[in-house]
């Protein structure tokens, strides 16, 4: 793949939400705000470029019986790192997003990026996967969040929207409108990826994963 395709790739063909259902707690427990959304995805775009460059450059170090346990230890580091930062310069950003800060680390999306993608290949490649791959469950959380929060509460960022903000539903600020929005969206996406062809086959003969080679 070219260097474009590599960060194009998680945007669009791939994106970790809204085509590969990947990290989907997170994603509709934050996303009732737009505010929230963004702060979890930048979050979660900084964890994905430093365990993704860390273990591309680990890669023929890191003993394979181990590796797992190695990413683990790794992300958990750089999640440590976002937690204090966010909590130092962002306090109410921080007291939002409670639980789901800390659980970064066992994010399936980071997990699979440094699996199947950084684990085997160069520095570069990797860090352009990681950004776009944030830049992908970023912008995905940012359209679910802004959904919920016009149609919920009837803001945007916390600006209220006129008569919106008087006339707003509540339930999109509950679990059912999370889950009836990401419906929604997942359904457009798949229509549109059908239309465009965009949206490649999976199965075992796409798949990067290793699986195949272990032993019976």
């Amino acid at each position: 793949m070219s260097k474009k395709e590599i960060l194009t790739r998680g945007i669009i063909k791939e994106n970790p939400v809204l085509v590969l259902a990947l990290g989907l707690c997170p994603s509709l427990a934050v996303s009732t705000q737009a505010e929230n959304a963004i702060g979890l995805g930048l979050a979660t775009t900084f964890v994905l470029l430093g365990s993704n460059l860390v273990i591309s450059l680990l890669r023929k170090i890191i003993p394979d019986r181990t590796r797992i346990p190695c990413y683990v230890v790794l992300i958990a580091g750089f999640t440590v790192l976002a937690k204090m930062a966010i909590e130092a310069y962002a306090h109410s950003l921080y007291l939002s997003l409670g639980i789901f800060l800390p659980l970064i680390v066992v994010n399936c999306i980071i997990l699979a990026r440094a699996e199947m993608f950084a684990n085997r290949n160069s520095p570069l490649d990797s860090i352009l996967d990681a950004v776009g791959t944030g830049i992908g469950f970023t912008l995905a959380l940012l359209v679910i969040a802004s959904i919920r929060e016009i149609l919920g509460s009837g803001t945007w960022f916390g600006l209220a929207i006129p008569w919106l903000s008087e006339n707003s539903a509540m339930i999109f600020t509950m679990a059912p409108g999370g889950f009836i929005v990401f419906a929604c969206l997942l359904a457009a996406v798949n229509k549109l990826s059908k239309k465009w062809g965009v949206r490649e086959k999976h199965g075992c003969a796409n798949c990067p994963s290793a699986c195949s080679n272990l032993p019976d």
